[in-house]
């Protein structure tokens, strides 16, 4: 849930005054329709004035992730808390995210995120993301600087908190200032620019089907359709189609990067101020601005439909490739926290990029044969900044395994300024599936990875 500037300069609505209508919840969320299954839900169900399920969400504190950008990344102002006061069950089914002023005028609210951080299309199939919610029920004035949303970040994002927007943000529901519109937007590549127009992202907006956004629950829903050729991505309120992206809008590493990771956890927030609704009706919130208004969550449905998913292989492959080959980095089985880029290095081809700390990259069925090998070299480049440095490093079998060798780097003079570094490994035979894994002290991306090979 970024900043939108250039996107919203022609989306600007008038403030309007909802009608006052009775809402009424679902019981729970409805089954899937033919086709589709169940991949997670929760229905919020539970006694009143208790917190979601510990099972199934985190809930965020403060003003920002540890290391990460100041007031989320997005200017909003208020102060997340777990009281019950900001976020709890209503007892009727729902969940009810609710932001508070104090008598000094600190704001306070809410925002969770799923503890599942795998929701990922499969393959030749679709993921669908759904939440029937009703947004905070206020308008006009009263509403300046409410910010509720229902989203999903690329799951490498955890962690790291710099690599934004690489790793990709489906925006399912947002809203500002009590707007009678939904927005839907997709934020990728690099900021600012980039493919997705950062900070704004690439977004549509339409006002909600029947009763407004604030005065009644609607449905919101995101598809990642695999199923097709080019890929899409889409989104609907009330199952009416209003935005739509497809693959070849996007330069390959582009959709690469967000996509091919391990899948997307799931938001939902009531904010404060912030970039967007600043943007429109700046500076929020005001003194007008009326707190107590909650956004009230019936559920939180992912389905699929299609597609299956194919297990990694519990033994290495035969004819695996060799240790004393030139193995390149992109070329993983599986990985958390990196993308890939094209790279300027002698050869061409692509590098991995965005590697920090607790990021890895697994290479199955690496052949090192009878003689052992006791050399690693790998081909690094890194931008990172004055005091910035971290372990490229090797394991064989499992990323709980120790070490086999390692060696630092900090700096190279740029992030496509490429050097071969060295490095001693225990004695090593046979067939293992390596991972490179990689450790800093800060939280900071310290390295990219070209290519690298074993010696003997």
């Amino acid at each position: 849930m970024r900043s939108r500037l250039t996107l919203i300069a022609s989306l600007a609505a008038p403030l309007l005054i909802a009608a006052s209508l009775t809402v009424v919840a679902q019981a729970s969320a409805p089954p899937p329709p033919a086709g589709w299954s169940t991949v997670w839900v929760d229905d919020f169900d539970g006694p009143a004035n208790t917190l979601p399920s510990s099972a199934n969400w985190i809930i965020d504190t403060g003003h920002g992730y540890p290391g990460g950008p100041a007031n989320w990344g997005t200017g909003e102002i208020q102060n997340y808390t777990n009281s019950t006061s900001n976020l709890a069950l209503d007892g009727t089914g729902n969940l009810r995210i609710t932001p508070r002023r104090d008598g000094a005028g600190n704001w306070t609210s809410a925002r969770i995120e799923t503890q599942r951080s795998n929701f990922k299309a499969p393959a030749n199939g679709i993921l669908a993301i759904e939440s029937r919610l009703q947004m905070p029920n206020v308008t006009g004035n009263a509403a300046l600087g409410y910010w509720p949303a229902f989203w999903a970040l690329g799951s490498p994002y955890r962690g790291n908190y710099w690599n934004w927007p690489g790793i990709g943000e489906f925006d399912i529901m947002e809203n500002v200032n009590g707007i009678n519109s939904v927005w839907g937007v997709l934020h990728c590549g690099v900021n600012p620019g980039g493919p997705c127009n950062e900070t704004s992202g690439l977004g549509a907006s339409r006002v909600c089907p029947g009763a407004s956004c604030q005065s009644a629950f609607h449905t919101y829903r995101f598809e990642w359709d695999t199923s097709i050729s080019p890929n899409q991505l889409r989104w609907y309120v009330d199952g009416q189609q209003y935005h739509t992206l497809s693959q070849n809008q996007f330069p390959a590493d582009t959709w690469n990067n967000m996509t091919s990771h391990s899948g997307y956890f799931i938001l939902l927030n009531v904010a404060i101020g912030g970039a967007f609704p600043d943007a429109l009706n700046g500076p929020t919130p005001r003194p007008e601005t009326v707190p107590g208004h909650p956004m009230v969550v019936d559920y939180v449905h992912v389905t699929s439909k299609g597609g299956g998913t194919t297990p990694p292989p519990t033994t290495p492959p035969p004819g695996g490739s060799s240790a004393y080959s030139t193995l390149q980095a992109e070329s993983s089985q599986q990985q958390s926290g990196t993308g890939v880029e094209t790279t300027t290095d002698t050869g061409g081809g692509q590098n991995l990029m965005q590697v920090g700390n607790g990021d890895w990259a697994l290479y199955r069925g690496i052949d090192f044969g009878s003689q052992a090998a006791t050399q690693f070299t790998a081909r690094v480049a890194s931008g990172a900044g004055n005091g910035v440095s971290g372990l490229v490093e090797v394991r064989l079998d499992s990323r709980s395994n120790p070490p086999i060798g390692s060696f630092a780097v900090g700096n190279t003079g740029g992030w496509q300024s490429w050097r071969s570094v060295p490095a001693n490994i225990a004695a090593t035979t046979g067939v293992h599936d390596v991972y490179l894994t990689f450790t800093s002290g800060q939280p900071a991306d310290f390295v990219n990875v070209n290519w690298f090979t074993f010696g003997r």
